[in-house]
């Protein structure tokens, strides 16, 4: 039952964020538009609340439970995120706006792209530690909760191997395309007094 939650979670996902754009761009409807991607973080409240009926229920913890908890992290870290970059585009091709700013492409500030980037997966990481965490505290029975103690891991491997590849772009910095500029380097030079 958990996993086809998710799989209406996700789609429920794409056709409420298509929904609320369509109603926001195409029927030049932004309060409706705005009401449809506001009723996004409801699935999750709805999933969250089905799992843990499902544990109230006498389930036994499973991998579709610690799956349940890292959806709902990955939604909470990269949600908004992926709903703002959809929007950007969905107002440049139906909404007459610029085209949205394309992430920089080397130097310091494809660093720090990516460092922020980072920072959505640590926070999922946080919320499904948390999730997981209050799940096994409500079954309370360690003999039945092994497979969402692994589930914890899974996130911070997830985190740990995402923080690593941001970190690479800090170690080993990309140079900047040749119309982009790194603003960590002045362009300007000293006068030096004749």
């Amino acid at each position: 039952m958990i996993v086809a939650l998710i799989a209406a979670c996700e789609i429920g996902f794409w056709v409420l964020l298509a929904a609320g754009l369509g109603a926001r761009y195409l029927l030049k409807m932004p309060r409706t538009g705005l009401a449809l991607l506001l009723c996004e973080p409801l699935l999750e409240v709805v999933l969250l609340i089905a799992t843990a009926l499902d544990l109230k229920n006498g389930a036994d913890p499973n991998w579709t439970h610690g799956l349940a908890a890292l959806y709902i992290g990955y939604t909470v870290g990269h949600g908004h995120r992926t709903v703002k970059w959809l929007d950007g585009h969905a107002a440049h091709r139906f909404g007459g706006a610029p085209p949205p700013q394309k992430p920089p492409q080397g130097g310091m500030a494809r660093a720090r792209h990516e460092a922020r980037i980072w920072l959505g997966t640590l926070i999922g990481a946080v919320v499904a530690t948390v999730l997981l965490q209050g799940a096994i505290w409500y079954v309370d029975d360690p003999s039945r909760v092994t497979s969402l103690e692994s589930w914890r891991y899974v996130a911070w491997r997830a985190a740990g191997i995402h923080g690593l590849i941001a970190l690479s772009y800090f170690v080993w910095p990309r140079k900047p395309s040749a119309g982009e500029q790194d603003t960590t380097v002045s362009t300007s030079k000293e006068r030096i007094p004749s």
